[in-house]
């Protein structure tokens, strides 16, 4: 069985300090010889005894459990030779078995609890490689990310986004795999891995649009649909940034508009001949149709996944983005993300129905 070692001990004890519930085992044990002695000899309540290391078992380490179930143990035993009541020998052996049970018990709930902490670390470090952090600042702009599952305690989902530094430009992707689980993410890490290579190499946004939309087709991509291709596409917003220029250009892919705000307006900037989604099922032909606007300085790009508008509250209703980005957008990127996550959170009181990836950008 695992013993308490001194970090764990220590991990422990910091555990104690911020939860004082754990202490509630060794309180009862007590509390339960307090009521023996007040209680009158027809009603033992020290037959209770047997419920403190059960109740230690589900908070406490294995050695603290076993220590504590045997203190019991001998403290009902004493009793039972200075009252001579033979009857609390059968507490006695109740205690014993129950401490074994509890210590085993103990055992295989540290060991869960190690096995979801590695799979966590591990969620943690897929989740770097493949939504690598955003800088801060990169070359005029000021930016800020955020990333929420729609699962509670997971990591990653299908949402994606990633930054590409060129030497001419910055570039941005946004976007969503169709449906959920390890094909959606591994379909978003086939197109990330591809916006990575095509970003620095491809001379407009169209040719990396023509590289996601080739990586998605390949017939190991479409596998990951564990079924039919057809489900496997993704939508996508592409959006580069010259640093020594006053304009910017998007390519949607059948995804939600990005925000534009500027001095207080706020601006959609989606077009009237809008792309198809990357990969839909290869049943249309590609075409892509980049839209260029005016970015100056004070100017913020506002990218999100559908997630964001299509958050629900209590009665049905969406989130109302282009009405809550008034007044936002010209607030420092992190200031609006902060906004815009708390503001989802009281929309949906905490019920996010789907993963949700936003992007500010803002020109310096």
């Amino acid at each position: 069985m695992r013993r308490l070692t001194g970090g764990s001990r220590t991990r422990w004890l910091s555990r104690v300090r911020r939860d004082p519930v754990l202490v509630s085992p060794a309180l009862l044990a007590p509390l339960i010889a307090i009521l023996e002695v007040l209680m009158p000899p027809e009603k033992p309540v020290y037959r209770l005894l047997p419920a403190v290391p059960a109740l230690a078992a589900v908070l406490w380490p294995v050695v603290p459990t076993l220590l504590l179930g045997v203190a019991c143990l001998l403290g009902v035993a004493v009793y039972a030779v200075a009252s001579a009541d033979h009857s609390a020998l059968f507490t006695v052996g109740a205690i014993a078995a129950v401490t074994v049970a509890a210590a085993y018990a103990s055992h295989l709930r540290l060991q869960r609890e190690d096995t979801i902490t590695e799979v966590r670390t591990v969620a943690d470090a897929t989740q770097k490689v493949l939504l690598r952090p955003i800088p801060r600042r990169v070359g005029p702009l000021e930016i800020g990310s955020l990333y929420l599952t729609a699962t509670p305690h997971a990591r990653i989902g299908g949402d994606f986004y990633a930054l590409a530094d060129t030497p001419d430009a910055i570039r941005l992707i946004i976007g969503d795999v169709r449906g959920k689980g390890l094909p959606a993410l591994a379909a978003a890490s086939a197109v990330l891995g591809s916006f990575r290579e095509a970003a620095y190499e491809a001379t407009d946004l169209t040719q990396i649009a023509d590289c996601l939309e080739t990586t998605l087709c390949r017939d190991d991509a479409a596998a990951l649909a564990q079924g039919d291709p057809a489900e496997l596409f993704a939508t996508a917003v592409l959006a580069e940034i010259p640093r020594h220029a006053t304009h910017a250009t998007i390519l949607s892919c059948g995804h939600p508009p990005p925000l534009l705000g500027r001095h207080g307006d706020v601006h959609v900037l989606d077009t009237d001949d809008p792309s198809a989604p990357l990969d839909l099922g290869g049943l249309l032909t590609p075409t892509f149709h980049p839209r260029r606007f005016a970015f100056t300085t004070g100017d913020q790009l506002l990218l999100y996944t559908d997630g964001v508008t299509e958050a629900r509250a209590a009665d049905g209703t969406f989130f109302p983005l282009t009405t809550w980005a008034r007044g936002q957008l010209d607030k420092p990127p992190r200031q609006v993300l902060k906004s815009l996550h708390d503001a989802l959170l009281e929309h949906s009181g905490d019920n996010l129905g789907d993963d949700i990836a936003a992007v500010a950008v803002r020109r310096l």
